[in-house]
């Protein structure tokens, strides 16, 4: 099964608790979309440091070129690890940013069952503010072993998987010291999701509603 994306210019609004999120999840997608057609892209951050927003703004520019990229609040204002207990702040936040914006065609989101806190309230507070969009749940790795059985495949071609790899490290130097940070798992990642879906590198969501349109 095929979803279809409408013809012309695509509007898309990328969401992320922390700085780096986006590009990790669907990076590649991005670049994908933004090959061979016009982008009307919104990325709202959440959290991050006035360092890590620098970085989100470098890495907007290469993976979403124009793109128009806001934050939470000042940096402090939502901090990481403990955006649920600021719930109605971040809806708030949600609310604004839509009614300033015009209905996405697509909103990447994280997943709502993700175990990191920040990434699940995130994900399902989504989908109660954009609902008339297609909203993709991306898929974060991470050593809480979390990952779970998507249903939607984006596949990548070669150059822009690797496109999506030098550029998280060229954009986002703080988190080169992550033991988990290397070329491997971001590429043995969506070669797993590519041999799923039957090619070779891919990025992988959940997409828990779909409307036919006859």
């Amino acid at each position: 099964m095929s979803i279809m994306l409408p013809d012309g210019p695509l509007t898309v609004l990328c969401l992320a608790a922390h700085p780096d999120d986006i590009e990790i999840a669907c990076g590649g997608t991005l670049l994908t979309l933004g090959r061979d057609r016009e982008l009307d892209a919104v990325s709202l951050v959440l959290t991050g440091t006035a360092e890590r927003r620098a970085e989100a703004a470098e890495a907007t520019e290469a993976f979403l070129p124009g793109a128009r990229l806001e934050f939470g609040g000042e940096p402090g204002d939502f901090a990481d690890g403990y955006l649920p207990e600021q719930w109605g702040r971040v809806k708030r936040r949600l609310h604004e940013l839509a009614a300033h914006m015009a209905v996405p065609h697509l909103v990447f989101a994280p997943r709502p069952d993700d175990a990191h806190q920040d990434h699940r309230l995130l994900g399902r507070l989504a989908p109660t503010v954009w609902r008339n969009s297609t909203i993709m749940h991306y898929e974060i790795p991470k050593w809480d072993g979390d990952l779970g059985r998507p249903n939607v495949y984006v596949p990548l071609a070669d150059d822009i998987a690797r496109e999506k790899v030098r550029a998280l490290n060229e954009c986002y130097p703080s988190q080169h010291s992550r033991d988990w940070w290397d070329d491997e798992l971001f590429l043995g990642f969506m070669r797993v999701r590519g041999m799923e879906c039957k090619g070779h590198y891919a990025e992988a969501f959940v997409v828990n509603k779909l409307v036919m349109v006859t």
